[in-house]
C-alpha cells in the first residue's frame, strides 16, 4: 500500500467522526435540509480525502438516483454519498454534488450530532424545495 497524501482544510472544517480526517468547509455547504437514515445531512459542492464506492441505482425520496458511497480515506468509515445521475428533471442539480451524513461528521467547533427524533427510517435523500 502506498503513502497516503491527505489535504488538510483551513476554516470552519467538517471532519470524520471516528479520525479526524478533514472531509469540507463550511463555506461549500449548498444546502442543510437533507436527511438521511440517521438524521440530517449536508449537500455539498466538494469534499476531499474520500474514496468511491461502487454506483448503484437507489430510490430516494425524490426518486431514483445514480449514487456511489464515499469513504473516508483514513479509517474506511462511510461518511456519506455523491450523486452521480438523477433521473427526475427536477433533481438534475444534485449530480457531482455530495451528501455528508450529519451523524457520521464533526462540526467545525468539534461537535458530534446525535441521532435525534426527526432521523427518518426508510430511504434516506431529502429536498430543500
Amino acid at each position: 500500500m502506498g503513502r497516503l497524501f491527505l489535504l488538510t482544510l483551513e476554516g470552519h472544517v467538517y471532519s470524520c467522526k471516528y479520525c479526524r480526517t478533514h472531509l469540507a468547509l463550511a463555506d461549500d455547504i449548498l444546502s442543510r435540509s437533507f436527511h438521511c437514515r440517521h438524521g440530517k445531512a449536508y449537500l455539498l459542492d466538494n469534499v476531499v480525502n474520500v474514496t468511491d464506492g461502487e454506483k448503484e441505482e437507489r430510490i430516494m425520496i425524490t426518486g431514483l438516483h445514480t449514487v456511489v458511497d464515499i469513504f473516508c480515506v483514513s479509517c474506511g468509515s462511510i461518511v456519506g454519498w455523491k450523486y452521480e445521475a438523477a433521473h427526475e428533471k427536477s433533481q438534475k442539480y444534485k449530480e457531482g454534488k455530495f451528501i455528508l451524513e450529519r451523524f457520521k461528521i464533526l462540526g467545525p467547533d468539534g461537535s458530534n450530532y446525535s441521532i435525534a427524533q426527526e432521523a427518518h427510517i426508510g430511504g434516506s435523500d431529502g429536498d430543500d424545495a
